[in-house]
Order: structure tokens, then sequence, then C-alpha cells
């Protein structure tokens, strides 16, 4: 094994991992508030296409 590279800590990854997920739901979600609040859509990826839903 090269010195440079240290063994994959499993543990730490997976937690990381859900932390970031939760991150993003929650941002997601605050999203979606912000956009009904203002009465804006929300924009998202559909097959390739860029579509506006509504909150």
């Amino acid at each position: 094994m090269s010195p440079l590279k240290k063994p994959a800590n499993r543990k730490s990854s997976d937690d990381f991992v859900k932390s970031v997920t939760k991150a993003l739901k929650q941002a997601a979600k605050e999203a979606r508030r912000q956009a009904k609040i203002h009465g804006t859509k929300v924009w998202v990826m559909i097959d390739g296409k860029v579509v506006g839903l509504k909150p």
C-alpha cells in the first residue's frame, strides 16, 4: 500500500453521507417553502428537461 493512501474509514464515510443527505433534504424542503410563500415555481430536472413545478 502506498504511504499516501489510508484505508477507508467506512463508518466515518457512512456518517458523512447520511449528514449530507439530511442537509440536502432540509434545503429542498426550505426551497419549496420559500417558493410557496413567494408564489414562484420550483425548477427541477425531469427526464433531462428543466420543468417548473408549483410547490
